[in-house]
């Protein structure tokens, strides 16, 4: 089949191997695989401030990968963070901001959701009990959210997170949330596109409802 327009290009801000220095990036294939299938041209960046306007305006769109590292203390309800510290969080600050100030759309994954959350005004719960790490749970998207119209009303999604939203803001609306009150999913009305996921959507199968949020952020990246 002959591609009748480019593909967007999609900036991906890569996790890294804090549990063991630090000396990588990683992340996992499919945030890469699922964009390519949705028609993007994705691209891993490093944590490094002097390339940040370069990214923004060079790529179509930011999506932030999960991991395990310390936000900011003042993003904290309460205790903050015991997990190791990292350059991540300027990098990822002025991204998100590059972006959306562009109306460029972002998709955050887990630590990148918490983070476009508290970006724009929401606190964290360093620790939260009672979720099964990588167990399937359902979630119920939210009436007249991205999320519900592209996704649907019920999904059933894994858990790979320690830290959880506590409090929102003015500026964040929850699009998701799961049976014990956890909120899963946020977006930033007044944005093309502004949507952060608590799950790994990555990680589903190709035939879960919720890879058609790829699609919608993808479509959301083609240029104006």
């Amino acid at each position: 089949m002959t591609r009748t327009r480019p593909r967007p290009r999609i900036a991906v801000l890569m996790d890294e191997n804090t549990s063991s220095g630090g000396s990588r990036y990683e992340a996992h294939k499919g945030y890469f695989h699922r964009l390519i299938d949705a028609g993007a041209a994705p691209f891993g960046v490093p944590y490094e401030m002097s390339l940040v306007n370069e990214v923004v305006a060079s790529f179509d769109g930011l999506l932030t990968a999960g991991g395990r590292f310390a936000f900011p203390a003042a993003w904290y309800a309460t205790q903050t963070s015991g997990a190791p510290q990292t350059a991540r969080p300027e990098v990822e600050i002025a991204l998100v901001r590059g972006f959306l100030g562009q109306d460029k759309p972002v998709l955050g994954m887990c630590a990148g959701m918490q983070a476009l959350a508290c970006i724009h005004g929401a606190k964290l719960n360093a620790n939260v009990s009672g979720h099964d790490a990588g167990g399937p749970h359902e979630v119920t998207t939210l009436a007249r959210t991205q999320l519900c119209a592209l996704a649907g009303g019920r999904l059933s999604v894994n858990s790979y997170h320690r830290e959880a939203l506590a409090t929102l803001s003015g500026a964040v609306i929850a699009s998701a949330v799961a049976d014990d009150g956890v909120i899963e999913a946020i977006e930033i009305p007044g944005c093309r596109f502004a949507m952060g996921l608590q799950w790994h959507q990555e990680l589903h199968g190709l035939d879960h409802p919720g890879q058609a949020i790829f699609g919608g952020f993808v479509e959301a990246a083609i240029p104006r």
